[in-house]
């Protein structure tokens, strides 16, 4: 019985086979080390489900690569920046509602550089500060509802006083002051103080202290709390110098 000779496989089967062989032992390779490298990973498959939670760190992000529309809106707190980064360029300003005190502070006035004004809770606050040299007539430093107050440096002492103001209503007005040079405590009023009265805030002192209350039948009450010291009220300074703070309203 004769036999039939054997088919040898061509070159091409030959070449394919061993092209099968090498990229399933590639993969088999790397299973068998438990590695998988970038090469065995098609582009772009790999999701966020196949990455455990919590595994991605810092190390393997590059530098500068996160970006604004890689962060979800809203979601950066405060507790996720570092305490005092945030400088004014980081801020738009216009964003900001004002701070209560400056909206306060919008109202304030300056009279020379003599008087400073504020608003507190619906009332006016003056700071009052006078310097004048001896030989000074008594004039208008300062007013307010229904009164002008006066100031003056004489050569032998101070001058203080309220008079009525020019076309105001009914002024009421009570002083009780201590004076030092020819009188201690006073009180004094006037219960319709006008433009021609002059009601003095040193009780006959050169130098005093005291607190005045200025009241309109109109409702507006001011309260003055005054100093005055008689020249030299500094070292070194030959003047007379009135402080005082005065609230309206």
């Amino acid at each position: 019985m004769s036999s039939r000779p054997r088919r040898l496989p061509s070159p091409a089967l030959v070449v394919a086979v061993i092209a099968l062989f090498v990229s399933l032992s590639g993969v088999s390779y790397g299973l068998a080390r438990g590695v998988i490298g970038s090469r065995e990973i098609k582009d772009n498959e790999i999701r966020s489900r196949d990455i455990r939670n919590n595994e991605i760190r810092s190390i393997d992000i590059r530098n500068n690569q996160v970006r604004g529309r890689d962060i979800r809106n809203s979601t950066i707190q405060g507790r996720d920046v570092a305490l005092n980064t945030l400088t004014g360029e980081d801020i738009n300003e216009s964003t900001l509602a004002k701070v209560p005190s400056a909206a306060v502070a919008d109202s304030a006035a300056v009279a020379g550089s003599a008087v400073a004004a504020d608003s507190v809770g619906g009332l006016s606050l003056r700071k009052l500060f006078v310097k004048q040299s001896p030989g000074t007539a008594a004039t208008e430093v300062q007013s307010g509802a229904g009164y002008v107050l006066e100031a003056g440096c004489t050569p032998t002492g101070g001058v203080l006083r309220l008079r009525g103001a020019s076309g105001a209503s009914a002024t009421n007005v009570t002083v009780h002051g201590n004076g030092q040079g020819g009188g201690g405590a006073f009180f004094d009023s006037d219960p319709n103080l006008g433009p021609s009265d002059q009601l003095d805030l040193l009780g006959g002192n050169d130098r005093g202290a005291g607190t005045a209350v200025v009241s309109t039948t109109s409702g507006v009450v001011t309260t003055l709390v005054y100093a005055l010291e008689s020249s030299p009220a500094f070292q070194g300074e030959a003047v007379c110098a009135l402080r005082a703070v005065v609230t309206a309203g």
